[in-house]
């Protein structure tokens, strides 16, 4: 096991919440197949690490396993729907540790436009008139807590209005049970009349009040853009740099599983974990 030296390194309660919502590993599963040559721990190690510092794929320290297999891990595990499932499994113990109930039933959705890097095709970017920003644009649900239920990212061309209705379609199939959708004013309209048809969800728009100017602070809205400027903190996320748009939802969504397992584990003091006073992150010493 190399030494935990990076801020984005697990420590070990945050391990301990990540490692029993992993896939067990084929050679485990009564259908056999060859070890893994890497600690997995290593390999949530290292993505954590590309998603936190910005750097290439290619880039990895070397004391991480090599850059092919930790993008073929992070690949696989987002096609299995495996990163999705840890997201709601740590958002729902969040919620559980607030006093809620495990399931959000009132969301709140925005969008955000964002640079692309020359690693993005055509096919998958477009202009933002609006904001000016050539890229991509990123959709996020989260519940009235800020807690990231589902991202979708789309060129940025794409207006609100009609990336929503496969937002919320999929948001529909994944939750259930949500019923109000707090929106701003690029939501509404027959927007509003449509999801109440066909997905029985209620969609309710925050206007920017009138004569006012500047920054203000919008009820409910607020919420996601704050889960917005959280996922910003995460380097990879200052610009859209992935060829594919599924491995963009994935990266952002690693972004937001380490802000819940440090949340969920902030507050505990575990023996083998010592607080770098100087950084202000934990460090987790080698087994």
């Amino acid at each position: 096991m190399r030494r935990r030296r990076y801020p984005s390194d697990t420590t070990n309660a945050e391990w301990a919440l990540i490692e029993p919502l992993l896939p067990t590993p084929a050679c485990e599963t009564h259908r056999g197949g060859r070890p893994e040559k890497h600690p997995r721990r290593e390999i949530v190690d290292a993505i954590r690490y590309v998603v936190d510092t910005g750097c290439k794929w290619r880039a990895l320290p070397v004391d991480f396993p090599p850059w092919r297999t930790v993008w073929g891990f992070m690949a696989r595990w987002a096609a299995a729907g495996v990163i999705g499932q840890i997201r709601d499994q740590l958002a729902g113990r969040i919620r559980r540790d607030m006093g809620k109930g495990p399931r959000a039933v009132a969301t709140v959705i925005d969008s955000q436009s964002v640079k692309a890097a020359e690693t993005v095709g055509r096919d998958s970017r477009g202009y933002d008139a609006g904001k000016k920003i050539n890229g991509r644009k990123r959709h996020l649900v989260v519940d009235t807590r800020g807690l990231p239920l589902l991202v979708m990212v789309t060129p940025a061309d794409l207006h609100d209005s009609a990336a929503a209705k496969e937002v919320l379609f999929r948001l529909r199939l994944m939750h259930p049970q949500i019923t109000i959708v707090w929106a701003d004013s690029a939501y509404a309209g027959k927007l509003v009349d449509w999801a109440k048809q066909h997905l029985n969800l209620t969609i309710k728009p925050v206007s920017r009040p009138k004569d006012t100017s500047g920054f203000v602070v919008l009820p409910r809205r607020w919420v996601v853009e704050r889960s917005l400027a959280w996922i910003m903190h995460a380097r990879r996320h200052a610009r859209d740099y992935e060829r594919l748009v599924q491995h963009s939802e994935t990266l952002i969504t690693w972004a937001a599983i380490t802000l819940m397992t440090r949340r969920l584990t902030r507050r505990k003091n575990h023996p083998a974990e010592r607080r770098d006073t100087t950084h202000g992150y934990v460090m987790a010493e080698a087994a």
